[in-house]
């Protein structure tokens, strides 16, 4: 496997990972050490910003993006479990004074598994995985970052994270009746249209279990966070693991 293992890696934890799903960073910290690269952990960061701007708020969200590029500007690539997060970086620092800086850091912030496939260019992490997985796509990571094609769009099928635990040893991806519908998480929307959020949540994870999914994944914590909480409170048996944390099982 070749690759170039003196990129300097700058690590970005969301908040609610690092609150509430620390193994999740420490299987993303644990797997890009096992692929060679040099990794760092600001310890100054904080949140990217997503949830005022989310709110309407993005003015005041201005000294925290601010924050982020500081903590991140000495990196060649900054990295992250969540789609959602980077998203944020790449399309909505544009508000900040493009520097040679903000534009940088906005081009060279990375979804783990885009990272991984498109940067690095590996697809088999030599991982053994023995379950039925469910993969739920994301919004941001899929219509934002492009991790897939999605199912309303006339093109050649894809997805990323297909391409990573496919080669996986006695794993069995699942096919879905409705492969890319939103969870209804969608950050503060859950907070302000509860019923219709839960009843999105509750669909997605239904048709995972008609098909059979054991374990449900996804590029972003905050969904499977929405998805385990309906899914906890239904009794529903299906669990759930982030994709940093399947892909960890790498025996590279």
């Amino acid at each position: 496997m070749e690759m170039n293992v003196n990129y300097k890696i700058g690590l970005f934890i969301p908040c609610y990972i690092d609150q509430f799903y620390p193994q999740v960073g420490i299987a993303t910290l644990e797997l890009l050490v096992k692929l060679g690269l040099n990794v760092d952990y600001p310890l100054k960061q904080t949140c990217c910003g997503q949830p005022l701007a989310n709110s309407g708020c993005e003015a005041d969200a201005r000294s925290i993006y601010l924050n982020f590029v500081n903590n991140f500007r000495e990196f060649d690539y900054v990295v992250s479990p969540s789609g959602s997060c980077v998203y944020h970086v790449r399309e909505h620092y544009n508000i900040l004074e493009q520097t040679e800086e903000v534009t940088r850091i906005r081009q060279n912030t990375y979804e783990l598994c885009e990272f991984i496939v498109d940067i690095l260019k590996v697809e088999d992490l030599k991982i053994s995985f023995p379950h039925k997985v469910g993969i739920h796509h994301s919004c941001h990571g899929l219509r934002g970052l492009k991790l897939g094609a999605s199912s309303e769009l006339v093109t050649t099928r894809y997805s990323k994270v297909h391409r990573l635990l496919e080669k996986a040893d006695k794993i069995e991806l699942i096919t879905l009746e409705r492969e890319d519908e939103c969870c209804g998480f969608g950050g503060t929307f859950s907070i302000f249209e509860p019923d219709i959020s839960v009843k999105m949540g509750t669909e997605r994870i239904l048709d995972h279990e008609r098909n059979g999914a054991e374990v449900i994944t996804a590029t972003d914590m905050s969904c499977l966070m929405h998805l385990e909480g309906i899914a906890r409170r239904n009794k529903n048996k299906v669990k759930f693991n982030h994709i940093a944390e399947i892909l960890n099982q790498s025996r590279l």
